[in-house]
């Protein structure tokens, strides 16, 4: 029975392993280091929040397609500057599946 157990985890674990996203960066790019303060990020979520709050149907197609264009630099400008910790399903599950087993 323990060698089931223990055969039935490491093939948990393997597969959760396999299952982990990998930070790929394009061909030529590098990954950008946050040159804006928070101050700066805190302007840019707040136009985002006009832009939601605008009345859309009063504006001409080119307008519309100029604003879409805005929309999306000003988000891809925020998650850039943003950075974060990104932790992978698999080794999220690796560490509940560790404390489980422990405690």
């Amino acid at each position: 029975m323990k060698n089931l157990r223990i055969t039935w985890v490491t093939v948990f674990i393997f597969f959760s392993l396999s299952l982990s996203p990998v930070l790929a960066v394009g061909k030529g790019k590098t990954p950008v280091e946050s040159t804006m303060t928070p101050v700066e990020i805190e302007v840019l979520k707040n136009r985002l929040e006009e832009i939601k709050k605008m009345d859309k149907s009063s504006l001409t197609k080119a307008e519309r397609i100029e604003l879409r264009k805005e929309l999306r630099e000003t988000k891809k400008e925020i998650t850039r500057n943003n950075g974060g910790v990104y932790l992978s399903v698999g080794a999220l599950i690796l560490v509940i599946v560790l404390l489980i087993l422990l405690l």
